[in-house]
């Protein structure tokens, strides 16, 4: 039996350039950071004082006060973002059968913050004080739980935690749902709220982030020969995929058409991916086979270009693996020099980065790319966004433990 065809047809997003899809696209086509000095907690004695932090979200748009103060942020966002998704795509819950529809969302971290609060209140307090919403609130299979509450969504529901990789491999899990006929749609994606003193002490003991403080918006520089590490960053990007034949039979609008997926592990190192890459270029080359394309086919690829010195020279290596000769050709861009790095969400959002770009026929740029970099040497898109015709496009995301996910989309 053949496999069933999976499109998108509705996106949503949250990001540190802009609390809507259309903020964030002319946002990231722009070229502008959303990379600020930390104004969650103060930063004073960090090593890293800088983040991709959302401006001005206010989750009484999208929930009750009593939702909110049971959800964690990272959830809220989620939610927010899948609501999003469905009006964006024009469907009519009333008249679906809720039993096929699912969702699947992916954290790195899930409710950090919540948990650095209600330990403050067992130290200060006592046991007796400490939330009876605390494991509720901070427990990564909470968004998709909410967002299935939220809208009565009866299908598979499901959370993956893959680190950096988990919006991807969400979105890849929910694509094979569909293609199996499990469902006839999902709500799927990643979101991310880790910037809290712990998440960033333990990513600043590592030495994982950039320490550029005088100049936040210049600290994201993928591939960029003064790359000092990541910038960390918040957000969500949910995306509606469905069944091709029941997107055209409601008459929807279709963005792209997802095509191919692969994910696999480093088995290397906790933290650092494989020296040659190898890894990511069997993710990329499976998602190339899963949709039946050749390395030629493909006309941009947002990369996970992180910003640190190893995985940025990585994945180049992975690039050029698995693209050969055609490498000089593609476009590669990260969207991460404006957002900073969301963890868990970056799939998510890196995806309709993608979706847009065959949409507007624009390929955002990879800002702050200034100082070339020997081992780093493909087409960044630096600094300015292209026009470019977009028909097939590979999203790259690598996570801590070496798990690796690649996407392709193509052209509807």
């Amino acid at each position: 039996m053949g496999k069933n065809r999976v499109v998108v047809t509705g996106i949503g997003a949250v990001t540190p350039v802009g609390n809507n899809t259309d903020v964030f696209w002319k946002n990231i086509c722009d070229g502008r950071s959303g990379v600020d000095r930390i104004a969650l907690f103060d930063p004073a004695d960090f090593d890293s004082k800088i983040a991709g932090q959302i401006k001005d979200f206010d989750p009484s748009m999208y929930l009750g006060q009593k939702d909110i103060r049971r959800m964690d942020r990272f959830v809220q966002l989620a939610v927010a973002c899948s609501k999003m998704a469905l009006e964006n795509s024009g469907l009519d819950l009333d008249k679906e059968n809720k039993d096929r529809i699912g969702v699947l969302i992916g954290s790195g971290i899930g409710g950090l913050k919540v948990i650095e609060d209600q330990h403050n209140v067992l130290l200060q307090k006592g046991p007796s004080r400490v939330s009876p919403f605390l494991i509720p609130m901070l427990i990564i299979d909470m968004a998709s739980g909410h967002v299935a509450i939220q809208f009565g969504l009866k299908g598979p529901n499901f959370a993956i935690a893959t680190a950096c990789a988990s919006g991807s491999h969400a979105i890849g899990e929910a694509f094979r749902i569909i293609q199996r006929g499990e469902a006839d749609i999902m709500v799927t994606g990643g979101t991310e709220t880790a910037i809290t003193p712990l998440g960033v002490a333990g990513f600043c003991k590592m030495k994982a982030l950039s320490t550029r403080n005088e100049e936040p918006e210049r600290a994201s520089r993928p591939f960029d020969r003064d790359r000092d590490g990541f910038v960390i960053g918040e957000g969500a990007g949910i995306l509606l995929l469905e069944d091709l034949d029941h997107a055209k039979r409601r008459g929807a609008a279709i963005y792209a058409e997802l095509a191919g997926f692969g994910m696999t592990a480093d088995a290397y190192h906790i933290t650092s991916p494989s020296p040659e890459g190898e890894g990511a270029a069997r993710a990329m080359k499976l998602a190339l086979d899963d949709a039946s394309l050749n390395p030629g086919d493909i006309d941009y690829i947002n990369a996970h270009g992180t910003s640190t010195p190893f995985n940025d020279r990585c994945e180049t290596k992975a690039i050029k693996t698995v693209f050969g000769d055609y490498v000089k050709k593609i476009p590669v861009s990260s969207t991460k020099s404006m957002t900073g790095h969301l963890l868990g969400a970056s799939g998510g959002v890196e995806l309709i980065a993608c979706v847009l770009s065959m949409k507007h026929g624009i390929i955002p740029p990879t800002i702050n790319y200034e100082n070339p970099d020997p081992e780093c040497d493909l087409d960044y898109v630096p600094n300015t966004a292209r026009e470019c015709t977009v028909k097939y496009a590979i999203s790259n995301s690598l996570g801590f433990g070496g798990h690796n996910s690649a996407l392709v989309v193509k052209k509807y």
